[in-house]
């Protein structure tokens, strides 16, 4: 059976990951594609995964639940946005992917979470590398000490790191932070990079990039 063409945009994003990959003398088959779903109405959402996206990023869960309860099987959920405790039990039978781990309460509440299942999701820390005071994420300075506490505290196994640089400065220099901060941490994965500039984060060593205005357009309003 012949395997579903990618949409024009889904064909666009995967090539110039590609490009980029190679020009950095990387294998393009080491970058996952997240395509990032929310607020997107559905008729958006299908043409992209009848063109075989299995990779979805979302920030809410709830809103999630309700998109992809029915249409789990064979697909990869990320989520992509801040986590509240109350809801980790919702997220751990949702997602294979969380992707903001941020704060000692959220890591013990997964890690109580997790024994109870006896099943982890895999798990990035996020770092708030421009130190945003309006934005979730543990501050570069503070990291590692984080990290160690998931690891050795509340017995988490962290899989990599995952950011959102500020809007209005250049990317490279959070990407290559966030590269440095893994690199001492023994963390191989990097989630970094969204439609403007996917292409810089793989340069800087993204593993997975989050693309959602590339391959969608603007955001629907809720």
């Amino acid at each position: 059976m012949t395997a579903p063409a990618p949409t024009p945009a889904l064909q666009a994003v995967l090539d110039r990951m590609a490009a980029a990959a190679r020009a950095a003398g990387r294998d393009p088959a080491d970058i996952a594609l997240v395509a990032v779903t929310k607020t997107q109405r559905w008729e958006s959402i299908e043409p992209i995964l009848a063109a075989g996206q299995r990779r979805f990023g979302e920030n809410r869960v709830q809103e999630a639940q309700s998109r992809w309860a029915e249409r789990r099987e064979g697909l990869e959920l990320r989520l992509i946005g801040p986590l509240q405790t109350n809801k980790v039990r919702d997220a751990l039978a949702l997602f294979d992917v969380i992707e903001t781990l941020d704060r000692p309460k959220l890591a013990r509440s997964l890690a109580d979470e997790i024994q109870k299942r006896g099943a982890a999701p895999r798990l990035y820390v996020e770092v708030n590398t421009g130190e945003e005071p309006q934005k979730a994420g543990v501050a570069p300075g503070a990291v590692d000490g984080f990290i160690s506490a998931c690891r050795d505290e509340f017995g988490l196994g962290v899989e990599g790191l995952m950011c959102v640089p500020p809007a209005d400065e250049e990317p490279a220099m959070h990407f290559a932070l966030l590269a440095r901060i893994a690199r001492r941490n023994g963390l191989e994965k990097l989630s970094m990079g969204m439609s403007a500039d996917f292409e810089t984060a793989i340069r800087f060593g993204a593993t997975s990039v989050r693309v959602g205005r590339a391959l969608f357009g603007a955001r629907a309003k809720l």
